[in-house]
């Protein structure tokens, strides 16, 4: 069976997170959810992620302002933007960022399959690396 994937849900709608949550854990994710790029922050200083889905306008901290601080800090961790606000000059701008993808609400549940694969896909690729950087370790 496959390793359960951390995922961080960062919006500031409960009906969102509670939906998001449902169709992440049936993909066997292990899910946290935060109201707000602040505490998103938080979480990534915290915890161990595969992946964080962050929403653009949140109170206190929001999304574009907390994806450039996780870039900062966390600079391994994919992050997908999730909003409505999906205009060209937003999506170049969280790409930009360092954002891997961006998805526009309301999203299908298709694009959320296809984010957990990115996830796995990214957490394999970066295990790898870990493995043959401890190899080299090894033969030095």
């Amino acid at each position: 069976m496959e390793e359960k994937l951390r995922v961080l849900i960062t919006d500031d709608s409960r009906l969102l997170r509670k939906k998001l949550r449902e169709e992440l854990e049936n993909q066997n994710c292990e899910v946290i959810e935060t109201v707000n790029g602040k505490e998103a922050i938080t979480t990534v200083l915290e915890q161990e992620l595969d992946g964080v889905i962050l929403d653009i306008v949140m109170p206190v901290v929001g999304g574009i302002e907390a994806l450039q601080f996780i870039r900062e800090v966390a600079p391994d961790v994919p992050v997908v933007m999730l909003s409505s606000m999906n205009t060209p000059q937003k999506l170049m701008q969280c790409l930009k960022m360092g954002a891997i993808d961006f998805i526009s609400k309301p999203y299908t549940k298709e694009q959320i399959v296809q984010t957990v694969e990115r996830f796995r896909k990214l957490k394999a690729k970066r295990m790898e690396k870990t493995i043959s950087n401890v190899e080299l370790g090894m033969r030095n």
